[in-house]
């Protein structure tokens, strides 16, 4: 099955559209796009919402999770190629069922398909159910590893034993436990109810001689005690007129309470609403608090004040101490550049004329010598004659341009140093130091006055602002307040009367309270009976209490002694009844035995089947790890629990989970799970591969190392790669099979090819 184009109106995503391609799908968003939200949506396509969950406390039921942020009805499209057939599935809102209105249609012409129901669509498109699908195919935010189902071991199960899928052997193993259970599990199972009806029965006869001695028993002593109870009656009737007597006058009491409390509430009420309507505690509170922040920030205003006239001097003393004739008016850097030029100057060499004066005097003498000997001969050598005497002269001027030369030179050094007022090039080198140091100090200091000019106006605004806050409030119950003085008395007054207020309101519910709880007294009280008690009245009546409840015993006990010797019957039934439990407790306990054994053989054939499946899926997932981690584990094994331990190529025991970091963990529950993924899934027209987020713990290279192994299977698969991240697109940017897919922030979808 391929998914080439899907339209949502669920959750974020407001009738957007996202298209898909075959092969890997890299699909780019930053977080809150909706790439979760999509991959939902695939499944709630093929699946549809669940209606049964209910929100509880850290999860949101999908039906709740998902309904559109626009408050229209949750609606979808997907259009798929299965079968080489191009199929349109629709959901939208059945009355309050989100997605239960379904409709599967054939693109090209619109006819309906009615063999892809609601209820079977996913099962039928994808090949597996809801449960399998999750477990295999789809890889939800944060849910990599793989957890056991019934329905997943039946799948891996059945492709790589029989081929059955009627029945996994955890279901058999919980219908035999529930059977044994049910025979004996502490007091709820038949063997142990057989065992209670065979004690119960044995201890039948007994009662029946016992309920006869009680009966007997209880008449005796209920005579005694119907004569006890009318005694207690007359005292405790004397008792309860005296205490008539004393609630009456309680009762007035607490009326005068209660007057005295209203009056004294009312007071204070009348006293905070004088001068208008005080605020709450908490409003006075808060005010007390900016009233108290206004007195700091005026303390703060003072030294600011000081602070910054301190930095206005500072300032001046700054710019005073940088200024330098030497560099006025230049920037620490013009002043650098300008002494680094006239240090050159005074450090340049003068030019060296001794030898060229020496050259030329040697040949004019030999052109003289030459010629005083009469040695012109030939043209040639009166041609050299002439070179010699030339060069001479040439010579000789140089040798003079030089010496002006190096006097310029010496005029100028000398000028410069005496303009610096120094004696060498490292002097004026200091004095430009001395002038970009100072220069620095003073703009530093210039900076520190603009600080304390800020800080002066923001503590000038946040007295302002605190006095707009505090002065209009404190006048609307305190029009005298002015000063900060007055304004706290007045704000601490009001704090003082709402607490004896509030006090008043207390001591009043309490007369109230009390007034309630006191019934009014009887407008004719009771006549006291002439009787002299033995007992106070508590004990009086704790006594009469006493009496009638050990008589309303003794009835019950003699009604249940004679009711249970007309309900026991006949012994011989009860011999009867005991004899046929006694045979159903032996059956049952046949039954315990033979279930234990069958469990026991279920166990072994358990892992037996484990032998069977074990090793594809093992397999399988460790060529996947050697690929994922570039061949530093290739081995993995999976228990029938699903917990996944990798081995290293070299290593000597497998490692758990648990003891691999995130990353190599990550890459370990990907390999289970595109592995489960080949097992569960293997049909020809495979299912789509979802994974959402899936490789965030990934470094760059395992990153990578992932991306290949996708990209291998995107040709066996579609695949489906929601990524936050721009480095997979980076890396397969130039990868000609893989459909590079932005997400704008709105969730909006569309194809770069």
């Amino acid at each position: 099955m391929k998914i080439k184009r899907m339209t949502a109106t669920f959750g974020r995503l407001q009738n957007e559209t996202l298209e898909l391609g075959e092969g890997l799908n890299l699909i780019q968003a930053p977080n809150e796009a909706g790439k979760s939200t999509w991959s939902a949506f695939i499944r709630a396509m093929l699946y549809g919402i669940p209606t049964k969950e209910r929100d509880r406390q850290g999860f949101i039921a999908e039906k709740n999770r998902y309904q559109p942020w626009n408050g229209s009805a949750m609606e979808g499209r997907m259009e798929i190629e299965w079968n080489g057939r191009l199929i349109t599935l629709l959901r939208s809102q059945n009355r309050t069922v989100p997605f239960g209105k379904f409709e599967a249609v054939d693109t090209r012409t619109g006819e309906p398909i009615p063999e892809l129901t609601a209820e079977n669509v996913g099962e039928t498109l994808i090949g597996a159910p809801r449960e399998v699908f999750e477990r295999s195919a789809f890889v939800g935010q944060g849910a990599t590893a793989v957890d056991g189902s019934p329905a997943l071991e039946k799948r891996i199960s059945a492709l790589v034993s029989s081929g059955e899928e009627d029945v996994s052997g955890a279901q058999v193993e919980r219908k035999l436990k529930d059977w044994l259970n049910r025979r004996k599990h502490n007091k709820t199972g038949w063997i142990p109810e057989l065992e209670q009806t065979i004690t119960e029965l044995n201890e039948a006869a007994g009662r029946q001689s016992k309920a006869h001695r009680t009966a007997e028993e209880a008449l005796l002593s209920l005579d005694g005690l119907r004569r006890e109870r009318d005694t207690l009656a007359v005292e405790l009737a004397y008792h309860k007129a005296a205490a008539e007597q004393k609630k009456r006058t309680a009762w007035e009491q607490a009326q005068s309470e209660l007057s005295q409390a209203r009056a004294e509430e009312e007071k204070y009420r009348a006293e905070l609403r004088r001068d208008g309507m005080t605020p709450d505690r908490e409003v006075l509170r808060r005010t007390q608090e900016e009233l108290n922040l206004l007195r700091n920030v005026e303390q703060k205003l003072k030294q600011a004040e000081r602070d910054y006239e301190a930095a206005i001097q500072a300032a001046n003393q700054a710019r005073q101490e940088a200024s330098d004739p030497l560099f006025a008016g230049m920037s620490p850097q013009e002043a650098w550049d300008k002494a680094n030029l006239d240090a050159d100057e005074v450090d340049l060499e003068e030019p060296a004329s001794g030898g060229t004066l020496a050259a030329g005097l040697l040949l004019l003498a030999g052109a003289l010598a030459t010629a005083a000997a009469g040695v012109l001969l030939t043209p040639f050598a009166f041609l050299g004659t002439a070179l010699l005497l030339v060069g001479g002269i040439i010579l000789l001027v140089q040798n003079v341009r030089l010496k002006r030369q190096a006097a310029t030179i010496q005029e100028e050094r000398e000028e410069i140093l005496t303009w610096y007022g120094v004696e060498d090039s490292e002097e004026i080198l200091a004095l430009a130091r001395e002038y970009r140091a100072g220069w620095e100090s003073a703009h530093e200091a210039e900076r520190e006055r603009q600080n304390a000019e800020q800080t002066l106006i923001d503590l000038k605004n946040e007295r302002e602002r605190l006095r707009a806050q505090v002065l209009p409030l404190v006048q609307g119950f305190a029009p005298g307040a002015k000063d900060a003085f007055t304004l706290s008395a007045a704000i601490s007054k009001a704090l003082f009367l709402q607490e004896k207020l509030e006090q008043a309101a207390i001591r009043r519910e309490g007369a109230e309270k009390l007034v309630q709880r006191l019934p009014a007294p009887q407008e004719v009280p009771e006549a006291v009976p002439d009787v002299e008690p033995r007992y106070d009245g508590t004990y009086t009546a704790v006594r009469l209490s006493a009496v009638e409840g050990e008589i309303g015993r003794l009835n019950s006990v003699l009604a249940m002694a004679q009711g249970e010797l007309k309900t026991l019957g006949d012994p011989a039934q009860t011999q009867a009844d005991l004899e046929r439990a006694q045979e159903t407790l032996a059956l049952r306990r046949q039954e315990y035995e033979a279930i234990t054994l069958a469990l026991e053989g279920l166990e072994e054939a358990n892992r037996s089947m484990q032998a069977r499946f074990a090793p594809a899926l093992n397999e399988r997932a460790g060529e996947l790890m050697e690929r994922l981690t570039g061949g530093r584990y290739d081995r993995v094994t999976l228990t029938r629990e699903f917990e996944a331990m990798a081995e290293e190529r070299d290593g000597m025991l497998p490692r758990r989970v648990l003891s691999l970091s995130r990353g190599t963990a990550d890459q370990l529950y990907l390999a289970v799970r595109l592995a489960v993924c080949e097992l569960a899934l293997p049909d020809a027209n495979a299912a789509p591969l979802v994974l959402d987020d899936a490789l965030a713990n990934f470094d760059d290279g395992r990153m990578k190392l992932a991306l290949d192994v996708l990209r291998s299977l995107g040709r066996e698969r579609q695949i489906l790669l929601f990524t936050c991240h721009s480095r997979e697109g980076n890396y397969l940017s130039d990868a000609y099979d893989v459909q590079h897919i932005p997400l704008s922030s709105r969730g909006e979808g569309s194809n770069l090819v």
